[in-house]
């Protein structure tokens, strides 16, 4: 059974299309126009194994925010079209990602229950290359979990250089998708005793 998802979302803002294969091999094609957030979105796809597609058109002549954010809602809404009823996976994952100096320890659960609990240093640099506000992380994997529908906890615990510590995070993130979506052979129905997710 195929595990795709395809969003389309326009605003006058904003106009996202995003297509995820969670069983692809990590092919991106991504372009916001913010390009440290496209660096990011090919993490997502490389270390998380999925074919990602994003296309965004963004009011970026007022700024980068609703394109990142409009972004990441597209991307959680096809993320949870993508797992479907959720049967066999393994549900729950964390990992851990060193950049150098700075290290993410990221966990998931794909619960159906929106909820994000994030901690990063303080006083990074403001700004990642010419765009990217680095006070954004936070409410793209926010404006995500509001839309897949996933508990997320992010925690980095030590860094200095602000792009090793939004990169790790986004790789960490990966791999914690990654791993809670595949599926288990041992799992047999929805991985919780409700029977539902």
């Amino acid at each position: 059974m195929s595990r795709t998802g395809r969003v389309e979302r326009t605003t006058k803002e904003t106009k996202v299309l995003v297509e995820i294969d969670l069983d692809g091999t990590g092919v991106a094609d991504i372009s916001t126009g913010v390009g440290f957030y496209d660096h990011m979105l090919d993490q997502l796809a490389k270390h998380g194994l999925f074919d990602l597609t994003v296309r965004t058109e963004g009011d970026l002549h007022i700024d980068s925010h609703h394109t990142m954010e409009d972004t990441a809602l597209a991307l959680g809404a096809a993320f949870r079209e993508a797992l479907g009823d959720k049967a066999g996976i393994r549900r729950f994952a964390d990992a851990k990602v060193p950049l150098d100096e700075a290290l993410a320890e990221v966990t998931v659960d794909l619960s159906g229950r929106p909820y994000l609990v994030h901690s990063e240093p303080e006083n990074m640099a403001p700004v990642i290359g010419r765009d990217y506000d680095t006070t954004m992380t936070r409410h793209i994997f926010e404006s995500f979990v509001a839309q897949a529908r996933v508990a997320l906890h992010i925690h980095v615990p030590y860094g200095r250089n602000a792009h090793h510590i939004v990169e790790c995070q986004f790789k960490a993130f990966a791999r914690a998708l990654r791993f809670a979506s595949e599926r288990d052979p041992r799992v047999s129905g929805v991985p919780s005793t409700k029977g539902a997710l």
